[in-house]
Order: structure tokens, then C-alpha cells, then sequence
């Protein structure tokens, strides 16, 4: 930042108020201000009559608005053409840009870097859940201000990398969509004249019991939802352990969190997971190696006929309300193509995983790649 002059946000925003009483019967856009700099986007379409305030800030195109509760964790931008004429609350202060010392667009590139989110944090102040920018203080903090054509350069520059950065995001998420697509097809085919058979018959449950000695330790095993596999919990003391009973889970194991079962909680342990425990609410279940195998019963379980199929299998209320029954898991009917068929498909997935992953590498190259540019520009 030392090759410019540093100049008080104070002399490029210029405080902004444009109020404008509403009209109930009118539309009007709301403007919500996305964290760590993601900049402004559209809230929704709302009737005057729905805002509780009877009077609102007008924003328009290219001028600064900034969340006077968030605006530590980066929640600023400025007003694209898209929601020019949207409102605002009072929370949501505006600025005009002096169009005679900097660019919109640069402001735009600035306050999407760590450093400025960290000086609107050091110009909010108050208590934890009353912590609230004060503009004077923000006013007062400085940036980095080259010439206007200096500024243009460097606008520029960042535009064609996010442009880049954005096809190829695109890109992959195309590609990941075509690998899904693909494997849902094989599925359906290899399904399409399979016998249907009961869980219990053909991955029955297996439980097996931990002996608790107190003092030893019990690495706990969790399921994550929506089909997001397994993660480590930190290890159970063993005089911790009380009345609760725990069972070991073995890689290969079909694996069922029964409280969230309904929303995707199914996994297959993997060797990593080998010799870690879960409670009574995990249920392990291991298919029958001459008929059945796990991953492609996880992956039925998690397509839109298993996810009915737990469903109905976990009566009761919303959220922790609904549990798994273990007799209704061991009666759902799920499709047995021949094993061939299955390995198959198996083999078919783990392909999928490998592009998968390799796309979500190159996305997490592609997630640096502008803050890594932004630290070269402004240091």
C-alpha cells in the first residue's frame, strides 16, 4: 500500500440520504449486503405495506452502502445498476463516490480485501450483540488511493481475472453436474428390472458392543447429512461414558445416524473410520457380500426413492422429533441387480469421486486465486 498515497475514506464517501416515503400498494427492491466482501445483492421484492418502516433510504447505481451491524464481518459493496432505486434501512447507510478522486468500480475492488474488512472492524465498537460501525470512525480510516488512470489499470485488470476465474467456476460445476447426470442414468438402468428385497435380508443390522473400561478413551464416529459421509468426533473418556452404550464401527459398514436418517445422514465407513465408536443412535448395517454391496446402497438410499423411503421409515416432528425405527429400516424394499451389476456401478462411482475431488481442487485453486491478486495489488 506504500507506493500510493493513503488517503481518509472521508474524502472519497460523500454521506448520502435519499428518503422517500412508501407507498403500501407500491413494490419496491430490498438490498441485503452479502459478508466478507461479497458485495450487494437483491434481498426480494417486498409490498410497502410489508415493511414495518414507513420511510426508506433510495440507493442508486455506484454509491457505497454499508451495514452498520456487519459491516466487521464484510458486509459492504457497491449499488450495481440491477438495484439502483432499491431501499435500505437506516442501518444501511449510502455514499456517493467522488467520481474526481476514485472509481466506483476501485472502491468495489478495495473493500473486497481482508485488510478493509479489518479496518470496518476496528471502526465498529460496543457490546457482543450490539457491535455497530460508527461512520465517523470509519470516515477516518485510509486507503490506498493511486491516480484515476492508475485506478482504471488495476480495475481492469481484476475484472479479466474475475471473468476468467468465473467461467472457469462455471466450467467445473458443469462438469460435476454431467458426472451426477451420468451416474443417475447408470442407476436407473441397472434398477430398472431388479428384485426388490427387504434391508434386513439383504443388509441386515450388526451390532457390536463396546465393553467400557473406564480407563481407556472411545474415538467417536458421526454421520453428516445430506449424504456428506463421516467425520472423527474427539475421543470419549471411558469414565465419561455413563449409562451410554457404544458399538464399533468397521470400514465396509452401511451406516445410519436414525435422528437425522431423513435428511441424508447415511454413510459408508471407510478404513479410517475402522475401530471408532458410535452410540445406539448409529445403526451399522453390512449387506450380505454375495448379494449386496454398501456403496451402492448408499447411494440408492440417497437418491429420491430412498430419501422417501427413510422418510416414512422416521415418524414424529421436525428435527430431532423424527427418528429412524429400526424395524421400519429392516422392512424397506430396496433394488438387488446382480453384484455384477453393482460392482459395476461401484467401480462407476469411484471414478465419479476422483473427478469430483480433482474438480474440487481445482475450485479451491480458483477460490485464491483473486485474493492472491488483490494481496499483490495492494500489498
Amino acid at each position: 500500500m506504500s507506493r500510493w498515497p493513503s488517503v481518509p475514506l472521508g474524502e472519497l464517501l460523500k454521506p448520502s440520504s435519499d428518503r422517500v416515503q412508501l407507498d403500501p400498494d407500491q413494490t419496491y427492491a430490498q438490498v441485503t449486503a452479502r459478508l466478507w466482501g461479497k458485495g450487494l445483492a437483491l434481498r426480494g421484492l417486498v409490498k410497502g405495506s410489508e415493511i414495518a418502516a414507513a420511510q426508506q433510504n433510495r440507493v442508486s447505481t455506484n454509491q457505497f452502502v454499508i451495514s452498520k451491524i456487519d459491516a466487521r464481518h464484510g458486509a459492504f459493496g457497491i449499488v450495481p445498476a440491477e438495484l439502483d432505486g432499491a431501499v435500505v434501512s437506516n442501518d444501511f447507510p449510502a455514499f456517493d463516490v467522488d467520481p474526481e478522486k476514485a472509481l466506483p468500480e476501485y472502491v468495489a475492488w478495495v473493500a473486497r480485501t481482508a485488510w478493509f474488512i479489518a479496518i470496518c472492524k476496528s471502526a465498529s465498537e460496543g457490546s457482543t450483540n450490539r457491535v455497530r460501525l460508527k461512520e465517523s470512525r470509519f470516515l477516518a480510516q485510509s486507503i490506498p488511493l493511486p491516480s484515476i488512470a492508475e485506478q482504471q489499470a488495476i480495475v481492469a485488470r481484476l475484472n479479466v481475472a474475475a471473468v476468467t476465474v468465473a467461467k472457469r467456476g462455471n466450467a467445473a460445476m458443469l462438469v460435476a453436474a454431467e458426472v451426477e447426470a451420468t451416474l443417475r442414468a447408470a442407476f436407473v438402468r441397472i434398477i430398472a428390472d431388479a428384485p426388490r428385497v427387504a434391508m434386513g435380508e439383504i443388509a441386515p443390522l450388526v451390532r457390536r458392543p463396546v465393553v467400557i473400561d473406564l480407563d481407556a478413551s472411545y474415538p467417536e464416529l458421526g454421520v453428516r447429512s445430506f449424504g456428506k459421509g463421516t467425520f472423527h468426533k474427539p475421543s470419549l473418556p471411558g469414565n465419561e461414558v455413563g449409562t451410554k452404550k457404544l458399538f464399533t464401527v468397521e470400514a465396509g459398514d452401511l451406516l445410519f445416524n436414525i435422528v437425522f436418517a431423513w435428511e441424508g445422514a447415511v454413510a459408508v465407513a471407510t478404513e479410517a473410520d475402522a475401530g471408532r465408536v458410535g452410540s445406539h443412535r448409529f445403526l451399522t448395517c453390512v449387506p450380505d457380500p454375495d448379494k449386496a454391496t454398501s456403496e451402492f446402497l448408499r447411494f440408492w438410499f440417497l437418491g429420491e426413492e430412498g430419501m422417501l423411503a427413510l422418510g416414512q421409515a422416521s415418524p414424529g416432528g421436525a428435527g430431532r422429533n423424527r427418528t429412524l425405527g429400526i424395524k421400519a429400516l429392516e422392512a424397506s424394499k430396496v433394488p438387488v441387480p446382480s453384484l455384477d451389476s453393482q460392482l459395476w456401478f461401484d467401480s462407476l462411482q469411484s471414478k465419479a469421486r476422483a473427478a469430483k475431488a480433482a474438480q474440487a481442487e481445482a475450485t479451491a485453486h480458483l477460490d485464491q486465486l483473486l485474493p492472491a491478486m488483490l494481496n499483490e495489488v495492494f500489498g
